[in-house]
């Protein structure tokens, strides 16, 4: 299964973005209001850079309250590591845990069409393991 099938099945495909010129307390207010825990930072419809909740931690460690008046360039994690939408979903797994990150952004052509989470990925590996379960019982007690 492909990122595009995850992305594809959604309900609601809204890319929730923040611009690298918004305040770091602009977009602490978005990943709030929106209970999310990262925002792609784009520009010119491209992702240049990651904004989450470990972005916030590090700059609030190293500025104190400073920190929310700073810029979401300033603080962002860039540049951000993409993936294409006919990435397998367990290669992008292996990439979020070997890169110890969380969030995703999908491009394609260098445009954002997508932002998955690895909580996206768990829940759809989780569901094929439940599902593959099911058919083996159902054969199983059919046999």
């Amino acid at each position: 299964m492909t990122i595009a099938r995850i992305i594809a099945s959604r309900s609601n495909a809204e890319i929730i973005s923040c611009s690298a010129d918004m305040t770091v307390r602009e977009a602490i207010a978005l990943l709030a209001e929106k209970r999310i825990g990262a925002l792609p930072v784009c520009e010119d419809g491209g992702v240049i850079g990651i904004f989450s909740e470990r972005d916030v931690i590090y700059c609030l460690a190293n500025a104190g309250a400073d920190a929310l008046d700073k810029s979401v360039s300033d603080v962002m994690t860039s540049p951000a590591i993409t993936v294409a939408p006919d990435t397998e979903v367990l290669t992008a797994l292996a990439l979020m845990t070997r890169r110890r990150i969380r969030h995703l952004p999908v491009t394609e052509g260098g445009r954002a069409v997508g932002f998955i989470s690895i909580g996206d990925l768990v829940k759809h590996r989780i569901d094929r393991i439940e599902a593959d379960a099911e058919a083996m019982r159902s054969y199983i007690q059919s046999a």
